[in-house]
């Protein structure tokens, strides 16, 4: 929600949701739980009026496209800019898992393309090796505003007769599908909680998961490829 036009000097911020039927979100009867109220974070971000674009479908602003070739992967990168002025430039770096920079562009367009040479591959459960792309809008030195992601470089397909293949090589999925949920809180689970969840599914020997029935908390999304799960 942009509340730039509507803040005063002072202002009385309140949240509140609405737990009525609305045709809007996914079918309201099913073989699990719908649960009430408010049971994500919820953060005031102020930015500076050149910043990366917090309304463009809920993402955060940066979007990765890896595309492994032989030993190297291209990688593009696009960011989404609001106001960027003529003397602002983003500077985009990406650094290897240990965040050591490798590659820096500067550079007034939207678009970049990186090359990493002899790139690690993400690997399921043996490598789950992932590198991290920032992206700053930066004016006389100064950073004005800046995202980042992680991500991971590899290739995957699914063969009629071998199954799934990862990086050329046959990789078998077994695994669970999971709620987010649990007693005595619902949907609105804690960082413990997501933690302890990645754990016995790590334990058992999962090497992917799926998802039901619903959008994750991102924090699940990010243990998952952290983690090496499919």
């Amino acid at each position: 929600v942009d509340m730039t036009d509507t803040m005063e000097a002072s202002n009385l911020l309140v949240v509140a949701v609405d737990n009525a039927p609305n045709n809007t979100v996914y079918p309201q009867m099913a073989d699990f739980t719908f649960y009430g109220g408010l049971y994500r974070d919820v953060s005031v971000i102020c930015v500076n009026e050149s910043h990366f674009d917090l309304d463009y479908y809920g993402a955060p602003g940066i979007q990765i496209t890896p595309e492994v070739t032989g030993n190297d992967c291209k990688v593009d990168v696009n960011v989404y800019v609001k106001n960027l002025t003529d003397n602002q430039v983003i500077a985009y770096t990406i650094y290897d898992k240990d965040e050591n920079e490798l590659y820096k562009i500067e550079s007034r367009e939207t678009s970049v393309t990186f090359n990493i040479e002899n790139v690690h591959l993400w690997n399921g459960r043996k490598d789950p090796y992932l590198y991290c792309c920032e992206a700053e809008i930066m004016e006389n030195g100064e950073v004005i505003d800046n995202v980042c992601s992680r991500f991971g470089c590899r290739t995957f397909k699914i063969d009629p007769d071998n199954g799934f293949i990862l990086n050329g090589e046959e990789y078998p999925l077994r695994g669970v599908s999971r709620h987010q949920d649990r007693w005595g809180v619902g949907n609105a689970l804690l960082p413990e909680h997501h933690r302890e969840d990645i754990g016995f599914i790590l334990e058992m020997g999962a090497t992917t998961i799926r998802l039901a029935h619903y959008q994750h908390d991102q924090y699940f999304y990010d243990l998952c490829d952290q983690k090496g799960l499919v």
